[in-house]
């Protein structure tokens, strides 16, 4: 006489799914670091602003130093961007990135000035996102192990 668990045959739901959750923490968190290398890179140390349309140029670092990935579980994505910098309205790396208003602050003769200035816009997150987006899918092959 042959037995069989009916039990046997299916998949252990729970562990299928922590398979998939670690793989796609995984995934996301490589991906996330892809776009920032891709972003840090487009950023040059040069003298002057870089001409519109271009990655904006580094005079100090901080841009390149303050951009950061996180996994952001509640939403299952990657948070990719600059962080840390001081407050202001709108703050420098967005207006770098979309363009826009701002004040910049200059000391001339011993004076600090300020002065609204316009923008045009430098994107470099946007162009390192559109730089790895071919690279992506690939990540995710072979992501899932068998526990």
């Amino acid at each position: 006489m042959i037995t069989m668990r009916i039990k046997d045959m299916f998949f252990d739901r729970h562990v299928v799914m922590a398979a998939v959750d670690n793989a796609k923490r995984k995934v996301l968190s490589k991906a996330g670091a892809f776009i920032r290398t891709a972003a840090k890179t487009s950023i040059r140390k040069r003298k002057g602003s870089a001409p519109p349309g271009a990655p904006p140029h580094s005079h100090e670092g901080s841009l390149r130093r303050l951009i950061l990935f996180g996994y952001d579980k509640p939403n299952d994505s990657v948070v990719v961007g600059p962080v840390g910098f001081k407050k202001s309205d709108p703050p420098a790396p967005s207006v770098l990135e979309h363009g826009g208003e701002t004040v910049v602050f200059r000391r001339r003769g011993g004076k600090l000035t300020s002065q609204k200035v316009k923008i045009a816009p430098r994107p470099y997150m946007a162009p390192a996102l559109e730089k790895e987006r071919p690279n992506l899918p690939l990540l995710w092959r072979n992501s899932i192990k068998k526990g």
